[in-house]
């Protein structure tokens, strides 16, 4: 007979942005002609200074154990780049590189996270965020924001959600899936709330240098010091430097917390990849211009998305203001068939797309609401115009 399994991990549901996005590329491997809407990755190349930087590191013979929070000489980098981006100051010992900014997140909640305690999660929510709550022993509590606030959670459902056991609020911005960006003044008054109440903030910052218009992006920890003490923040290179598989993500936060991270990660995974680390001091340090381009680039795909997603009958979107995202509400289409099935939720939806039209989006179950689509626009404008074609086509032929 076998042995049963660890309770909490067999409780952990697997990421469904990642089960679509592998299921399109099975598709296409067997030869179909696919158009994925579904991951959040850029589809630009990393930069050829940063990976140029990578081969250098490898022949100097970088290719062994660093410490194990990152190299001082990344760690420096980082504070470097805080200070100039964030108006933040942080030692070199308040960071820690991970692998990855998920990686990040879990250290985080990890470090400060008992069983029985509570985290605020504003919904939409991103899909590992949930479960990396759970996977501490805390329970998620969620604040459902809407389209007509923008995705934004306000302080008094913040304060109506919290309760003696609140440990933590997750502020994801810009959020994925959203597109949301949090105004300065929203940030400042979420601040006062938690130093009021003497709760933490993990405030993911990985989609910053991704803002549109006239949207900017602040960290919330800049106010003050105060809130600064209280906050966890998080970011990584995979976003703005098209580096998702290069793996490195950091944290800084106060020296308790980042020494808590740094020993946990130390027995847990010890250090990230050397060579990354490596590239990561030429992405930080080196030439912006790729990363600025990318930025424009991006925008004009936003533009043309939302352009297109305005004009199918049954689907509204708030125009996002970073990210590279469209949460589309498509829930004006449930009760509508496909070949005689009936669409009740976005899974429905999502399913018979990638059936129908070889178009992969990502159902907003995965994200706490049944009534939307992610669409990722970090692919070429060509792909955007023929998924977007196919989605216009199933629209149309719903009854």
């Amino acid at each position: 007979m076998a042995k049963e399994l660890s309770k909490s991990i067999t409780s952990i549901q697997p990421s469904a942005t990642l089960a679509i996005d592998a299921k399109a590329k099975a598709l296409k491997a067997a030869g179909s002609d696919v158009v994925g809407f579904g991951a959040g990755e850029p589809d630009f190349d990393t930069p050829a200074h940063i990976i140029d930087a990578a081969i250098e590191a490898m022949k100097q013979g970088k290719t062994r154990y660093t410490p194990a929070s990152g190299t001082l000489e990344l760690r420096k980098a980082i504070c470097a780049k805080l200070k100039r981006d964030n108006g933040l100051t942080y030692e070199p010992a308040q960071i820690v590189v991970s692998n990855g900014a998920k990686h990040s997140l879990f250290n985080a909640l990890s470090a400060i996270c008992n069983p029985g305690d509570e985290v605020i999660l504003p919904a939409p929510y991103w899909v590992s965020y949930y479960e990396l709550i759970k996977m501490t022993g805390a329970t998620p509590v969620l604040v459902t924001t809407t389209k007509e606030s923008e995705f934004l959670a306000t302080v008094s459902q913040l304060q109506a959600a919290t309760t003696d056991k609140t440990k933590a609020i997750i502020l994801n911005s810009p959020c994925n899936p959203t597109g949301a960006v949090y105004s300065k003044e929203q940030l400042r008054e979420i601040a006062d709330y938690a130093v009021k109440n003497d709760i933490y903030v993990i405030s993911d910052e990985i989609y910053e240098s991704l803002v549109y218009g006239s949207a900017t992006h602040t960290s919330i920890a800049s106010f003050n010091d105060a809130i600064k003490d209280l906050t966890i923040v998080v970011n990584g290179l995979s976003k703005a430097y098209a580096m998702t598989g290069w793996r490195i993500g950091y944290t800084a936060s106060n020296a308790a917390i980042a020494k808590a991270m740094g020993n946990l990660q130390s027995h847990a995974t010890s250090n990230p990849n050397s060579i990354a680390q490596a590239a990561s001091i030429a992405a930080l340090e080196g030439d912006q211009t790729p990363m600025l381009e990318m930025v424009k680039e991006f925008s004009k795909r936003k533009d043309y998305m939302m352009q297109r997603v305005e004009a199918i009958s049954g689907i509204s979107a708030p125009t996002p203001k970073g990210a590279f995202y469209v949460f589309a509400d498509i829930s004006e289409l449930f009760g509508k068939k496909c070949d005689g099935k009936e669409i009740t939720c976005a899974m429905d939806f999502a399913d018979m797309l990638l059936e129908k039209h070889n178009t992969a989006v990502v159902p907003g179950e995965a994200f706490g609401d049944k009534r939307y689509i992610r669409l990722a626009y970090a692919t070429s404008i060509e792909s955007i115009r023929k998924g977007m074609d196919r989605i216009e086509a199933f629209v149309a032929s719903l009854v």
